[in-house]
């Protein structure tokens, strides 16, 4: 489950990065990255930190579905 909300999490910012995404209005992470590319020189945070958030949650759930497939899968202990 956790490798799959991952996998939306990404195709919704890469499909709003490309411009397929929701209106302008609604704040978007892909659209965030898409926006920031045209002030990379002088405001390198507006594309660097949505990229950055968007690599951290989704290693973060990744990490979190891992830990939680060692502590509830019963094939994997050695009691």
């Amino acid at each position: 489950t956790t490798l799959g909300i991952s996998g939306a999490i990404v195709t919704g910012a890469s499909l709003s990065f490309l411009g397929l995404g929701v209106s302008p209005p609604t704040p978007e992470w892909g659209a965030m990255l898409a926006d920031g590319r045209a002030y990379l020189r002088n405001a390198w945070w507006m594309a660097v930190f949505p990229g950055f958030t968007i690599t951290f949650v989704v290693l973060a759930l990744n990490v979190i579905g891992d830990a939680l497939r060692d502590a509830l899968d019963p094939r994997t202990r050695n009691d």
